[in-house]
């Protein structure tokens, strides 16, 4: 339980300390890194599977066009997400960013209802409600639905649901998505290059080695992921999950000094008590069933 805590936990900090790293990259085009963080995962994931031996997935899943077709889908998701978020933390909208990732367990669990048939309980319904109300409140004090964080929140919530569907582990799942991403992302850098517009051959040591470190830091919070969510409850992992918008929100605030009203706290409030209930429900049917 304890290790599985601390690898759970271990995930959602790294991914909550994410704005730092592409803050250091905010001279170049969210695309751009975008297309690099592709090419370095598959380069580091192709080696954590030679290092595991772990291949025989592979004549499998050239066995199933369907699940091919699966994972095109979720791959699209998985890079319109990541653009998404580059793009917000380097135009100072990491605030708008951990707004959709507050957001995402709630749009997960519409899409069970919708998509799945799942039963809705009424305390889930409530705060649905409840963060619904947070949203409108966004809305009308800006002028505009909170278009960055919903749309981080429906693109993961939509990855997530494929993922769940798929059957592939988290490894072998990244593994297949960045190679089904990797002709896109060698050919535009390969277009990059010839245009003189490669950060990665034009840009300082510094920049290459940021660059070359979006494998592992791509990679490695996932695999401590998979590996915490073995060990620990569902309902555990769910309260942990929270942990990385909340640093981001921190770092947008206080670090980065991003505007953050007492009309705009008032938004986030409905949505944070969502989120309490929602777990608080969670926790007390987990504690009923078993």
């Amino acid at each position: 339980m304890r290790k599985g805590i601390l690898y759970a936990a271990s995930a959602y900090i790294v991914w909550g300390l994410f704005p730092i790293y592409f803050k250091a990259l905010h001279g170049i085009p969210a695309l751009e890194i975008l297309l690099h963080r592709m090419l370095w995962s598959l380069l580091f994931l192709m080696v954590v599977l030679a290092w595991r031996s772990q291949w025989s997935w592979v004549r499998d899943v050239l066995r199933q066009p369907k699940l091919i077709a699966g994972f095109v889908a979720s791959a699209t998701l998985l890079s319109v997400n990541w653009l998404i978020y580059i793009w917000a933390i380097n135009n100072d909208h990491i605030v708008d960013a951990s707004l959709g990732y507050f957001m995402t367990p709630l749009v997960n669990v519409l899409l069970g209802y919708a998509i799945l048939r799942e039963r809705l309980r009424s305390a889930q319904w409530f705060a649905i409600g409840l963060a619904a109300c947070g949203v409108i409140w966004l809305t009308w004090q800006t002028g505009h639905p909170p278009i960055i964080g919903l749309s981080l929140a429906i693109s993961f919530g939509v990855y997530g649901l494929l993922r769940k569907t798929a059957a592939l582990g988290a490894l072998e799942g990244l593994s297949l998505e960045t190679f089904l991403l990797f002709p896109f992302a060698f050919a535009y850098l390969t277009y990059l290059t010839v245009q003189g517009h490669n950060a990665f051959i034009s840009g300082s040591g510094t920049t290459q080695l940021l660059l070359l470190a979006a494998g592992p830091i791509t990679a490695i919070p996932l695999l401590m992921f998979a590996a915490g969510a073995r060990l620990i409850p569902m309902a555990t992992l769910g309260l942990l999950q929270y942990i990385a918008p909340s640093i981001q929100l921190i770092l947008g605030v206080i670090l980065y000094h991003e505007p953050f009203s007492g009309e705009r706290l008032i938004g986030f409030m409905a949505i944070w008590a969502a989120l309490a209930v929602y777990s608080a429900e969670g926790i007390r049917h987990s504690f009923r069933r078993q």
